[in-house]
């Protein structure tokens, strides 16, 4: 890690205000930034806010369509230990009550009611409340506000680094509402928008002009509307898995629906429903940058490690584009990379050093029959990432016991996908493990009732 001495602050724009946005808005201020938070929704917490509403498109491609932004539905529970989740200096935990260690400040949390190891929705959005509410990120927030258009202006005389224009429309409390447009100027812009609203349809020959009713798990709440219907489930990842069971108890068994399907070996099945669990697209129109950044394919790039555009570095970032591995700890120290890079105390390599890095990167993939389309996929080296992460920050490498639980959780949903959410006895010791060392950073005082199952 090199660094500098010649350390600045910067007025930095967040756009968004879930996991990702809040720990990057923590930790620009903890680097002495002034970071100002855009969210378009009226609470933290982003793909984790609840809404039982869905789109007027049940398939999600209509432009014109009324745009919701959640895709959480109902019965969703983490697939990952709560232990494994959460930031590093503020555990994912049962708590009565948290006291950290440095400034013995003390607070309730508003997490009660489950207490599973693999929690529902609810409990994950209220962990980001009290995230937010316990390191003051509230007041750094603008909510209701959308941004629509972020631009880098012109160079300007006497200025040694480019700013931003970020351009946004604000929502009125009144019946209908009214939007208000204004715009503001920034050192730089990090980006924390999610990639879960944009739906992402497989191409199937013949799609388009099948007459059956089509539906993306973006608009999928509850089971309920599929009862007693002939269900065909595209795609087999974590939301194929969860729904599958969930709609088992409604839809029809051995039963010939209206159109028919046919399959490439040749045989065919007659349905009257396909749902879509076919994941989402990154998308960021709000973005005039002359194509400096892309979305090909799903890849999003050039970025330098999943984050900075070396041609625009280090004023533009992007945290929390990578998926399929433990999230909120590396959008932590992507985060941190970011505050430090923009305050002069980390150093980017060179523009073109970071473009040969990509361009290896991107050629490494290819050679290994990878689809640009998982280039963000960090299943297979997530450790790896985040420990190269770590050490550009000069923060600790990840806990041995968070590498077994995440390896134990992938052996058990191969093993035990029904259940592997509820038998956890097994790891008891690596909990046990997480505990010892989240007491490390704080106190925790565990609800009387939590039980390490």
């Amino acid at each position: 890690m090199k660094s500098s001495n010649l350390m600045s602050s910067k007025k930095v724009g967040v756009i968004g205000a879930g996991a990702s946005g809040l720990v990057a808005s923590r930790e620009l201020r903890r680097e002495g930034h002034v970071p100002v938070v855009f969210e378009r929704n009226n609470n933290v917490g982003g793909t984790w806010i609840y809404n039982p509403e869905v789109e007027s498109d049940p398939l999600g491609v209509d432009p014109s369509r009324t745009i919701v932004q959640s895709s959480v539905y109902d019965s969703l529970r983490t697939n990952l230990p709560r232990e494994s989740m959460g930031f590093r200096d503020y555990p994912f935990v049962v708590v009565e009550e948290m006291m950290m260690i440095k400034d013995e400040k003390k607070e309730t949390s508003s997490r009660t009611g489950d207490n599973r190891r693999f929690p529902g929705h609810r409990e994950v959005l209220n962990y980001l409340q009290d995230f937010a509410n316990h390191f003051e990120l509230i007041e750094l927030i603008r909510f209701e506000t959308e941004v629509i258009h972020v631009s880098l202006l012109d160079d300007q005389e006497g200025e040694k680094e480019r700013k931003w224009a970020v351009k946004y429309k604000i929502r009125s409390s009144s019946s209908p509402p009214t939007f208000v447009v204004d715009e503001e100027v920034f050192d730089a812009v990090v980006v924390c928008n999610g990639h879960y609203t944009e739906p992402l349809i497989a191409e199937i020959p013949g799609i388009d002009t099948w007459p059956g009713k089509q539906i993306h798990s973006h608009n999928y709440r509850v089971p309920d509307p599929f009862r007693d219907q002939v269900v065909l489930l595209v795609g087999n990842s974590s939301s194929g898995e969860d729904l599958s069971r969930d709609i088992a108890g409604v839809v029809k068994k051995n039963a010939l629906g209206d159109d028919t399907i046919v399959f490439q070996d040749g045989s065919s099945v007659l349905v009257d429903v396909i749902l879509h669990c076919t994941g989402y697209k990154y998308t960021f129109p709000f973005l005039e940058i002359n194509n400096t950044v892309t979305v090909d394919d799903n890849r999003v790039g050039p970025l330098y490690k999943h984050v900075f555009s070396p041609l625009l570095a280090p004023g533009l970032s992007f945290i929390g584009l990578i998926w399929k591995g433990i999230p909120y700890p590396i959008f932590e120290l992507q985060s941190r990379w970011v505050a430090g890079v923009l305050s002069g105390r980390i150093l980017l390599p060179s523009q073109e050093v970071m473009m040969l890095e990509v361009e290896d990167f991107y050629l490494k993939l290819e050679a290994a029959g990878v689809p640009k389309r998982y280039t963000h996929n960090t299943f297979d080296y997530q450790f790896e990432y985040s420990d190269w992460l770590a050490g550009e920050c000069g923060f600790p490498l990840s806990e041995e016991w968070r590498k077994q639980m995440f390896e134990a959780v992938v052996k058990k949903r191969i093993t035990h996908l029904e259940a592997y959410r509820d038998e956890w006895e097994d790891y008891n010791h690596l909990i046990m493990q997480a505990h010892e060392d989240f007491r490390n950073y704080v106190q925790i005082k565990l609800a009387d009732n939590e039980q390490l199952l």
